[in-house]
């Protein structure tokens, strides 16, 4: 069991770059497989926020509470261990539960520097905690009151499960905001509880596992600080993923080209090789300027290979006056697509590549007007847009003819397959409205 332990924890942390930058887009991807799969998800990305790092100064005192070490019979530690994971299990529903009532205000605050810089600052501080700056280990003397709740029985446990999801959260953030942006964007509040429940259930296995089978821990080592090398490595990308949105400049280094993907992998190797996971800030200042130095080129590398990926292949000609285009698609016989983004949204984003597939880009500019709408703002001006074309969740792309009548939207990301589908229908759409305007007998039209 301790192999497995050992060698778990790395791969979970390797495994958290792309949870971490998921966001809502991607969890509802695995959504459109199914509401089974997505609680599947759910569960398996809390596994794995229960192998990081932030969690394992919180084990010697689950075990304290399980009384794993003691006498205590193996059933009555299962029967703790199921009321300290029913009391994590409530932090998080409560939280699915908030965050799908506020909706709409968590996107928009992602636009907001009072919300997003301190949320960089968070990031930027665990970071530092994962290169050594600080310790995230609790006090011996606040250890010691919290081993002292095993004994308070199963309310005590119950309690402690409260505190110890809110202990474990400086690695629960990366996983946990993109689930928590995708349940805000779901506006669904017994699903929000109830897959938030389930993330919380996969952080509990490892507790229930202890309280089982008094695992023995393996021993701290240099395997150890590898691992918070990596975690403080993606810290940083999370806090660059935050940052973004209010860097314009950011989304300027977005490059399709292959050249600058190789050239970002290489940075990201150079960064390896030079000691961004291997050396310590604890070492020399020559070992310490190789270690800084190649983690600023790891972060680089990282984050140049991802902005590639976000990057679109090719870009639609936007118009962002709306009296503009629809006057130029009735003057061409055309329709309008009106795609409303905002900066902090990655799904509107997810749905630039769909746009840039070369059969969706020919079917949208040899057919549709393409408008833009930045609705990153909460103004009054965006909110009338949104409500003048039923475009109150991000992402929302409205298909409409000339005239104004809609004859089709999109309202989550969809792969080109299916956007062809919409569009070969919204096309039709807007061939007959422009017979029926133009004179000409439509028997077929409605």
């Amino acid at each position: 069991m301790r192999r497995v332990v050992v060698w778990a924890l790395p791969l979970a942390v390797l495994l958290v770059p792309g949870v971490a930058s998921a966001g809502p887009s991607k969890f509802e991807c695995v959504r459109q497989q199914g509401w089974l799969w997505a609680y599947m998800v759910a569960f398996g990305v809390g596994f794995q926020t229960s192998l990081t790092p932030c969690v394992y100064p919180m084990i010697p005192i689950t075990l304290g509470i399980f009384g794993a070490r003691g006498n205590v019979k193996r059933s009555r530690a299962i029967a703790l261990a199921a009321a300290y994971v029913g009391g994590m299990g409530l932090m998080y529903a409560t939280l699915g539960v908030v965050f799908s009532l506020i909706g709409r205000q968590f996107g928009t605050q992602l636009s907001s520097p009072y919300f997003v810089v301190p949320l960089v600052i968070f990031f930027a501080a665990l970071a530092a905690s994962m290169f050594g700056a600080f310790e995230l280990n609790l006090p011996a003397s606040l250890q010691a009151k919290l081993n002292a709740v095993g004994g308070q029985g199963f309310k005590g446990a119950f309690a402690m499960g409260i505190v110890g999801g809110l202990i474990a959260a400086p690695c629960t953030g990366p996983f946990l905001l993109g689930l928590l942006a995708y349940v805000a964007t779901s506006h669904d509040v017994l699903r929000g509880g109830s897959m938030l429940f389930t993330y919380a259930l996969g952080m509990g296995v490892l507790f229930f596992v202890l309280a089982m089978f008094a695992v023995s821990l393996p021993k701290s080592g240099r395997w150890m600080e590898w691992v918070k090398s990596a975690a403080g490595i993606f810290m940083l990308l999370a806090a660059i993923y935050y940052l973004a949105p209010l860097v314009p400049q950011m989304r300027a280094l977005q490059r399709p080209e292959m050249g600058f993907l190789f050239g970002a992998l290489g940075l990201a190797v150079v960064g390896f090789a030079l000691g961004a996971i291997h050396l310590s800030f604890h070492g020399g200042w020559p070992e310490r300027l190789r270690k800084g130095g190649g983690v600023a080129l790891v972060v680089a590398g990282l984050f140049g290979a991802w902005s590639w990926y976000m990057a679109p292949k090719q870009e639609l000609p936007w118009l962002h006056d709306e009296a503009a285009a629809f006057a130029q698609a009735k003057a061409e016989h055309k329709g309008v697509m009106i795609d409303f983004g905002a900066t902090w949204c990655n799904p509107c984003r997810e749905l630039e590549h769909t746009f840039a597939d070369p059969q969706v880009y020919a079917q949208i500019n040899d057919n549709f007007i393409p408008l833009k709408f930045d609705v990153s703002d909460d103004n009054a001006t965006n909110d009338a847009r949104k409500a003048k074309y039923d475009a109150g969740n991000l992402p929302a792309v409205r298909y409409l003819t000339a005239d104004g009548k809609s004859v089709g939207k999109v309202d989550r990301v969809v792969q080109p397959a299916e956007m062809t589908t919409i569009l070969d229908a919204a096309i039709m759409g807007v061939k007959a409205n422009s017979a029926v305007t133009g004179g000409t007998e439509v028997c077929a039209a409605n």
